[in-house]
């Protein structure tokens, strides 16, 4: 093979998504001119961030050569809790109606809390009974929905305190407060999974978890805060979902599991496990935003926005088959 070949083939394999994402950008700038606004670029960036949150933490998950189905009904689950915990004292219909009004920390803690406590169950189940996280995930997403229907009594939860509303639609130097947020999140993880041996952990863990039970990884520790880091991200996301529609249903947040794997999926991340970064997530979720945007911009119907979202996630994961086939 052709030095210029293999040059061209190795910038393909590292940025071909983050190629494709400029390509998108390019060619939906020319097409539909609105698109390259200041206004729609925030847009986008928000709309990228609760999805977007929700990839960071699959990535460490698929990496370790896991799955998590629960994250949708985990962030319901929290959304609901913080919400009735953030009411104003006049609201109708409040879920504890002797309950004054609270700063706005403790229906922020407590959506963490609970989607902690989700996650490191789930954890838990896959590193301690052998259960794999395909069915304990699986069964976790039934058993989070069923206990958000239960606690809401089947009806939404509104009239928050101001605070929810700026931390969901709220600007800081021009900028929404999810697009701070979501960055904020990027960078964390980023240098969780990059510079801490937490992260080292997770890569070994995902590429041969023998080889790392015998390096000396405390795999099943390691597993259950995996998971427990995801949990903690649904309650991130579910808080700043929460401030965006400045209420929570029941019904929040259905599918959203797909979408984080899908980012995950196109941002390179590999099934196979051991293979992954944030930056690629971030990338993969901006795509998923870019091309909702585009084609809603372009007038092509939700329907078969659907179909195309498909056939771009399978071929993601054909192209990393193949990528990890000739490593191979």
């Amino acid at each position: 093979m052709k030095p210029n070949q293999t040059t061209f083939k190795t910038i393909l394999n590292k940025y071909g998504i983050a190629i494709v994402l400029l390509a998108m950008i390019l060619f939906l700038s020319i097409v539909k001119p609105n698109f390259r606004t200041w206004d729609n670029l925030l847009n986008i960036l928000t709309q990228t961030s609760i999805y977007g949150i929700l990839s960071l933490g699959m990535t460490i998950v698929i990496i370790s050569k896991g799955i998590d189905l629960s994250v949708g009904s985990i962030l319901a689950l929290s959304a609901v809790v913080a919400t009735s915990l953030g009411q104003t004292s006049g609201a109708a219909n409040k879920v504890y109606p002797n309950l004054p009004e609270l700063p706005i920390i403790v229906p922020i803690l407590a959506a963490l809390l609970v989607g902690m406590i989700a996650g490191a169950i789930n954890g838990s189940l896959i590193a301690y009974t052998g259960i794999p996280a395909f069915i304990a995930t699986l069964g976790m997403t039934t058993i989070a929905r069923g206990a958000t229907y239960l606690y809401t009594n089947g009806r939404p939860i509104s009239t928050l305190i101001p605070q929810f509303k700026f931390i969901g639609q709220g600007r800081f130097l021009g900028i929404p407060m999810p697009g701070w947020i979501y960055i904020v999140m990027i960078t964390i993880m980023w240098i969780l999974l990059s510079q801490t041996r937490f992260g080292k952990r997770a890569y070994a863990i995902g590429g041969n978890i023998n080889a790392a039970q015998v390096s000396g990884v405390n795999v099943k520790g390691t597993l259950v805060w995996i998971y427990t880091l995801m949990g903690l991200l649904c309650g991130v996301a579910a808080i700043v979902s929460s401030g965006r529609m400045v209420s929570a249903q029941p019904g929040l947040a259905t599918g959203y599991e797909l979408t984080a794997i899908a980012s995950t999926t196109i941002g390179g991340t590999s099934h196979s496990g051991g293979i992954g970064t944030i930056g690629g997530a971030v990338i993969g979720a901006l795509v998923l935003s870019v091309m909702r945007n585009g084609m809603t911009l372009m007038g092509v119907h939700s329907y078969w926005q659907q179909i195309v979202e498909g056939l771009v996630i399978i071929l993601s994961v054909i192209f990393d088959m193949r990528k990890n086939a000739r490593k191979s």
